[in-house]
Order: C-alpha cells, then sequence, then structure tokens
C-alpha cells in the first residue's frame, strides 16, 4: 500500500509557470547539498537574492491586486520601472531574466516540460520555478529521467520533452507544490462542472 505522503506527492497536474532549468556540474549539487546537509538553506546561494526579491514583490502586488486594483496596478508600474533601470545600470543577467512562461506537468516529485536542446539521462539540472498566480518561488535540484525529441507545430529547432525528477528540494517546497496542484486539480473540477451545467 502506498503511504499517504507519496499519495499525495505523486499527483499530477499540466501547468503554465515561471520556469528556468539549466544544467548543473556535479561538482556544484555535491557543494550545495553538503551544504544543506550542515543546515545552510538552499536559498543561501549566490544570485538568488534578486530573484527572491523579485517573486516576492510580485507576489504581494498579486494579493494587493484583491483589495485595490488601481494601487496595485500602479505600485507593479513603478516595480517594472525599477528593475528596468536596475537592468540597465547593472548590465549583468539574473536568474528571473532567464525565467519564461512555459506549459509544464508538474507534481511533488518531479516535472515535465519541453526544452529547446536535448540533455541525457542522469544529467542534473538547477531549477528555478515560479508557481502563478500567488508568484510562489521554488528554487531545486532534479535529475533527467527522460528525454524525447519532439515536434511542436510552427517550429523549425528541434524540441525535447524532459522528465525530472526533483533530487533536492526542500520539504517546504515540497509541501508548496503538493497544495498547489489540490488547488488547480479543484479548480479544473469546478470550472469542469460549471461548464457542463
Amino acid at each position: 500500500m502506498m503511504a499517504e505522503g507519496n499519495r499525495r506527492g505523486s499527483v499530477r497536474i499540466s501547468d503554465r509557470v515561471l520556469l528556468a532549468a539549466k544544467r548543473v556540474a556535479p561538482e556544484r549539487y555535491q557543494a550545495v547539498a553538503a551544504d544543506y546537509e550542515n543546515g545552510i538553506s538552499l536559498y543561501n546561494q549566490e544570485g538568488l537574492a534578486d530573484i527572491q526579491m523579485y517573486v516576492g514583490a510580485e507576489g504581494a502586488l498579486s494579493r494587493l491586486k484583491e483589495r485595490d486594483a488601481d494601487l496595485a496596478e500602479f505600485l507593479r508600474y513603478l516595480d517594472n520601472k525599477l528593475n528596468l533601470v536596475l537592468k540597465r545600470g547593472q548590465g549583468e543577467r539574473t536568474p528571473f531574466d532567464e525565467l519564461k512562461l512555459q506549459k509544464v506537468n508538474l507534481s511533488g516529485s518531479g516535472i515535465a516540460f519541453v526544452a529547446d536542446e536535448e540533455f541525457r539521462e542522469r544529467e542534473l539540472l538547477e531549477i528555478h520555478l515560479v508557481l502563478l498566480p500567488a508568484y510562489t518561488y521554488i528554487y531545486c535540484f532534479g535529475t533527467v529521467v527522460g528525454c524525447e525529441r519532439v515536434g511542436l507545430k510552427g517550429q523549425e529547432k528541434p524540441a525535447y520533452r524532459l522528465g525530472v525528477e526533483f533530487t533536492l528540494i526542500t520539504d517546504d517546497d515540497q509541501e508548496k507544490l503538493v497544495q498547489h496542484n489540490f488547488k488547480q486539480q479543484s479548480l479544473a473540477l469546478r470550472n469542469r462542472r460549471l461548464g457542463g451545467s
């Protein structure tokens, strides 16, 4: 009999999220994993402050929009303008510059998505994932468990569907994924019932 935690973590949904995933050297992965085992947060990595600040601001604006849409829109405009000025001044790319809105298949234990390059099985990936509409940021690592070439309509370049198993993710982030998936699943069921009546 499957354990309750495994059942909850295996609930899969199709969704659109902001995603950036890139190869990571085994040495870096081992260093981050060793830090994590010694009590150092995954989020205490160089370069993550910018993306946490950006996603945090977007999440706050999203919540504010429910109470005061005009104020939220004005603050989002100011935030975007400030980000643009900072980006031009610094002239360097940050992880959130790599985030792309992308359709994925998601569970508490892994993610599947289409990439524009081929990966080998067991390659390690560093993953930045933002769940919408709440702008919940998740930083984790995964291992490629499958990669197959796919043809997308209107796309000349080859594309590859990746299956990735999360191998280094906090318990809190895994729970956030599970809760997000249940919420999206409930919303889809409710919308289907409303559409059928």
